[in-house]
């Protein structure tokens, strides 16, 4: 049987199987062919099985990939371009789709597992599924070419501190200074592009916390899990269809400040929940921390400042909150080999004028940090907090 007639015999079936509700075992899918005039061997209704499997159940064909302990990415581009991400940059895999309209269905399918709409009216979806897998999709003709889904794997724990040494996250020595910083109570950001790494590296930051702080973890999409007996997860929630039911992560981090945190964390600071955030740093809530896009720890005070615009912060105002509320940014990189790193870490300093700027106080080096004109200055509040260098 050639591949297209294959392909129509599973659009058959999965057209009867669908308009009966059954499940694609190999009776029914018997059952189903035998209903068209078709009597076939077990090996081909065994293969139409797997097929229809494959499409309605878990991720289908990207099963495989994403049990992968080393993928971190699948990115499907087309029915014949999926790719992975193994901490390498990416990498084309020999899995297949049989057309684009079977990518499409993929993703419509994981977005309805997550609560989501994708159909024309609206092409993209932004979702985390049951199993806390990333998902974004985007069909077209938004996506010119072909149905595009990107699935980032959400990890069932943390990584140990030297385990991001070993992998040259963390350079060889830098936990004692990673360590001083949450001894101090410092409050800091983690900065860095898209995929460098910033919730993994939070995650197992606050896993380094006291065993008797509360950690209150509010976020976009809950991707943090620190390996901490005391964790409260809240999770935003788009509008549903009648517009009702919108939770920002403003009001996340709101009722936050009300359940006590020991450590407050951002998974994201995208929008106008700075301003909360910055005002619950100003109020003795130390050592709160979390995430923000940005190119450098230079971009910091600018990208931060830009937010709080957005909620009508002005610009001295959000400076002079900034200045009490954060200490240092660490960031991440991504070189071209795909190694995901710390490259420098600042501390934040106050100019004559008000305005908040960055001073580099440790930079990468694959014999451990360096030290900057800044590493006086962090020293010096790691040891005024208790945490020794």
């Amino acid at each position: 049987m050639t591949g297209a007639a294959s392909q129509d015999l599973v659009d058959a079936v999965r057209l009867r199987l669908v308009e009966s509700g059954a499940e694609p075992t190999p009776a029914r899918v018997a059952a189903a062919l035998r209903a068209q005039g078709r009597l076939l061997g077990d090996s081909t209704v065994l293969g139409v099985v797997e097929a229809l499997r494959s499409e309605l159940v878990g991720t289908g064909p990207l099963e495989p990939l994403l049990a992968d302990p080393q993928v971190t990415d699948v990115l499907v581009t087309g029915p014949e371009e999926v790719w992975v991400d193994r901490g390498r940059g990416v990498e084309r895999t020999e899995v297949r789709f049989p057309d684009a309209a079977a990518v499409r269905r993929l993703a419509q399918r994981l977005a309805t597992a997550a609560g989501r709409r994708l159909d024309d009216a609206r092409p993209w979806a932004d979702a985390r599924l049951p199993d806390g897998t990333r998902m974004h999709a985007v069909l077209p003709p938004v996506a010119v070419d072909s149905p595009c889904l990107s699935l980032r794997v959400g990890r069932t724990r943390a990584f140990r501190l030297s385990e991001l040494i070993a992998a040259g996250t963390v350079p060889p020595g830098g936990d004692r200074l990673l360590r001083a910083v949450l001894a101090a109570r410092l409050s800091y950001v983690i900065s860095g592009g898209t995929g460098t790494g910033k919730t993994t590296l939070l995650s197992t930051l606050l896993g380094l916390v006291g065993r008797g702080e509360r950690i209150v973890l509010a976020e976009d999409s809950a991707e943090l899990r620190p390996d901490h007996p005391h964790v409260v997860r809240l999770e935003a929630r788009p509008a549903n269809q009648e517009g009702a039911g919108l939770v920002e992560l403003r009001d996340l981090v709101r009722q936050a400040l009300r359940m006590r945190p020991d450590r407050l964390v951002v998974g994201e600071v995208r929008g106008a929940e700075v301003t909360d955030l910055l005002a619950a740093l100003n109020t003795g809530h130390e050592g709160g921390c979390g995430t923000v896009h940005a190119n450098a720890a230079a971009d910091v005070p600018a990208r931060l400042e830009a937010l709080g615009m957005t909620a009508g912060l002005d610009r001295a105002a959000l400076h002079s909150q900034l200045a009490a509320a954060l200490s240092l940014v660490v960031h991440l990189v991504r070189d071209r080999s795909g190694q995901r790193r710390i490259a420098e870490i600042h501390v934040l300093e106050r100019d004559r004028d008000g305005m908040v700027h960055t001073v580099p106080a440790a930079f990468w080096d694959a014999d451990g940090f360096t030290r900057e004109r800044g590493w006086p200055r962090l020293r010096l509040l790691c040891e005024r907090g208790g945490g020794a260098l």
